[in-house]
This record gives structure tokens, C-alpha cells and sequence, in this order.
């Protein structure tokens, strides 16, 4: 029996190979459309090509396998990679647990950190599940979908973090630091998956700060796995799973604020963000956002202006603040100069 066609490709293109694909799609017959964040977009009768101005492509549709095949992969990539992916990167399909975060860059919910566990026969499953960066894939409902399937693939071979943002306000003020933050919660799933998987010879995560820190932050069972750190690691199997079983704690986690509050909880730090936590504030006083924000967040001083409130009516946990909002960093870049 053949397996089901792909009908979803992530590409990270390098600048020579963007003008390549801006120029295909120039001369050839494709409807443009619109698409936030993106350099080109556009339509054929089967698929759809967005070129964002990161330099990620994304090819989707029923079509979108015969597209990368013959015009993606000769015009633009200028070599064979769709189906070859084993063989031109072999430890993606060698046993090894993914790292990634979500909620990060989000004013109001947890940070969640998931660990999942891959070899040969999980790579080929998250394959041809569509498995990707939870970056690329704009709906909930895909996420949450997605995230079910990899849970009944992996069992008890991943893990998953929550860090709810009391909590997170809490180690903040004694760490001062997100990344210190990050390298607790990832330490913490990969201990977590080596319990399940202990042969589990090496971890991938992004790029986020030295490694260092993950690794003092790891126990004796931990310290004995090789930890990989890269830029873009979400094109690896095991970190792109590991990126939607976060990204749907995340959303699981805003959902049941909602339901709580019976107010909408946007992500990100956006306007929308702002007056949804003014319009918070005002209706349950400043110090819900000790329950429902990361308070470091500048986002926080101008909710707090917003609703005529002040951190000083947050206490202790809400006075900690990011490294470039504190009165003395300034001066202390001038005199780093």
C-alpha cells in the first residue's frame, strides 16, 4: 500500500535561493495573495507557495508534493531533498529526544517546555502525520489535533513542563533571568523522558543561550546524554513534536483562563493584548496578573498605567522587571562602552 501523499513542506531557504524562488514566481502563471509577514505569495490550481521574509517556505495543498518535485527542488533548492530527508540527515532518525518551548514571547499564559522521544519508525509516523514547527501551523485546533496523535505514538516517551505564571513571576524574581528559566524546564524533560526512554542517547533543543546551563541544570541521569543545541532545530522530528505538544499546553492553558474570566486571552504582546489585560485589571484588581502574565513583561507597566494602577500593588513578585527595564541598565551599557 503507498503512503498517503504529503500535502504540507517547510523549507528554511538561503538568500541566493529566495531570488531564485522570487523569480520562478514571477514568470510563472501563480495568483498572488495576501499573507502577512511574507515576501511573495501565491496560488496555483492545487497548492499554495508564501516565501516569508524570515526566508521560511511553506508549500501546501493537495499539489504541493509535485511542486517541490519539479519546480522547488531543480529551480530553486538546485538538489533532491523531498523523500531523501534519512539520507541526507541520518541522525534525524536515529533514537533521540526533541526540546522546545512555547509561551515565551506571550504576555498572558504559562511557559510550557515539552521534551519527545523519536527514532526511525516514530520519524516516518511524525512524517506522515505532517508533523512540523507549531510556528508554521496557524490553527489551535490543528495543534491540538496533532498534539493527540503524537501523545498516543509516544506513550509515556515525552514530557511536558508547565510553568504557570505564578510560578513563572515567582522564579523570575529569584532567577532574573528567562533563559535560566528555559534551561531549568528543558533539564527537567529531559529527565523527565529518560525515566520512560533510558537508552536515549542524546537530546536536540534551539539555540537559546549556552548550553552550559542546560547541562548543570540536568542530574546524574541526564548528565550522561549528549545535548545538541542549533538554530532552526524545529526541522528536526523530535524537536518539531515537541514544539506542538507545547504549543498545545499553551493553548490549553489560555482556554481554561477564559473559561475561568469569560474574557478573551489573546497571545503574544500585541495592543489587543493590552487592552485585554487593562479591561482585566480594572474588573479584577492589578494582582490578577500575578495569576494570568509574565509581570517582567514591559507589557505590564503600560497595562498598570493604563488602568491607573501602579506595580507597587503587585508586592514582591510583580516588582521584578526585565534586565533593559531596570533604572541602572543604561548606565551600566554606557559604562560597558
Amino acid at each position: 500500500m503507498n503512503a498517503p501523499r504529503k500535502t504540507s513542506y517547510t523549507f528554511v531557504l538561503t538568500p541566493p535561493e529566495q531570488q531564485r524562488l522570487l523569480t520562478l514566481l514571477r514568470q510563472g502563471n501563480y495568483r498572488p495573495v495576501a499573507a502577512p509577514h511574507t515576501q511573495a505569495a501565491v496560488e496555483t490550481t492545487d497548492c499554495r507557495v508564501n516565501l516569508y521574509t524570515s526566508g521560511k517556505c511553506l508549500v501546501q495543498g493537495q499539489g504541493a508534493e509535485d511542486w517541490v518535485l519539479f519546480h522547488l527542488e531543480p529551480e530553486v533548492l538546485q538538489r533532491a531533498a523531498t523523500g531523501y530527508e534519512s539520507a541526507l540527515n541520518p541522525d534525524r532518525v536515529q533514537p533521540h529526544a526533541g526540546v522546545d518551548e512555547s509561551g515565551k514571547g506571550d504576555f498572558f499564559g504559562p511557559l510550557v517546555i515539552a521534551a519527545v522521544y523519536c527514532d526511525a519508525a516514530l520519524a516516518a509516523a511524525f512524517d506522515k502525520l505532517g508533523v512540523r514547527d507549531s510556528k508554521s501551523i496557524g490553527s489551535d485546533r490543528k495543534i491540538l489535533a496533532l498534539a493527540a496523535e503524537i501523545r498516543g505514538l509516544v506513550g509515556r516517551r515525552m514530557a511536558e513542563i508547565k510553568i504557570g505564571p505564578r510560578k513563572y513571576n515567582e522564579l523570575y524574581a529569584k532567577m532574573g533571568n528567562v533563559n535560566r528559566m528555559l534551561a531549568w524546564g528543558h533539564a527537567r524533560a529531559i529527565e523527565s523522558v529518560l525515566e520512560a526512554a533510558p537508552d536515549c542517547p542524546r537530546a536536540v533543543a534551539d539555540q537559546f543561550g549556552p548550553k552550559q546551563q542546560i547541562e548543570r541544570a540536568l542530574f546524574q541521569r541526564g548528565r550522561k546524554i549528549i545535548l545538541e543545541q542549533r538554530p532552526r532545530a524545529e526541522s528536526d522530528p523530535a524537536v518539531a513534536a515537541a514544539s506542538i505538544m507545547a504549543r498545545a499546553g499553551f493553548v490549553q492553558a489560555l482556554a481554561q483562563f477564559e473559561a475561568r474570566y469569560q474574557v478573551p486571552f489573546p497571545k503574544g504582546a500585541s495592543a489587543q493584548v493590552r487592552a485585554a489585560a487593562v479591561a482585566l485589571v480594572r474588573q479584577h484588581g492589578p494582582a490578577v496578573l500575578l495569576e494570568v502574565a509574565k509581570c517582567h513583561f514591559r507589557t505590564t507597566d503600560e497595562v498598570l498605567a493604563g488602568a491607573g494602577a501602579t506595580r507597587a500593588e503587585l508586592g514582591p513578585l510583580g516588582a521584578a522587571r526585565s534586565q533593559a527595564q531596570r533604572p541602572d541598565f543604561k548606565r551600566k551599557q554606557e559604562d560597558n562602552r
